[in-house]
């Protein structure tokens, strides 16, 4: 499992044009089971992203058709952790 950490490095008033089609690449990834989870940081700095079933080098590739990294308005931060305990219902998440 991986944690996509988005910090964004412009003003919002940059990101705001954005969020429709950053959420259609998350529904995108939603719909084939990689993404499980996600949301925007609070304070609202950027956001984090939970990928499953998929490989570094996948999610590397796919966070490429990202609005927000192809505009270049936020930095991405990957840290991958084998999920050993998990809570009751997320069974399918755990390593």
């Amino acid at each position: 499992m991986f944690v996509i950490s988005l910090d964004y490095i412009v003003d919002l008033e940059r990101v705001e044009p954005l969020i429709d089609e950053h959420l259609a690449f998350l529904d995108r990834y939603y719909s084939q089971g990689v993404f499980v989870a996600s949301g925007r940081k609070e304070p609202r700095t950027g956001g984090v992203i939970l990928a499953n079933k998929v490989s570094r080098a996948e999610l590397e590739a796919l966070i490429k058709e990202d609005p927000f990294y192809r505009e270049k308005v936020a930095d991405y931060q990957i840290t991958e952790f084998l999920a050993t305990k998990v809570g009751e219902g997320f069974e399918a998440l755990a390593s």
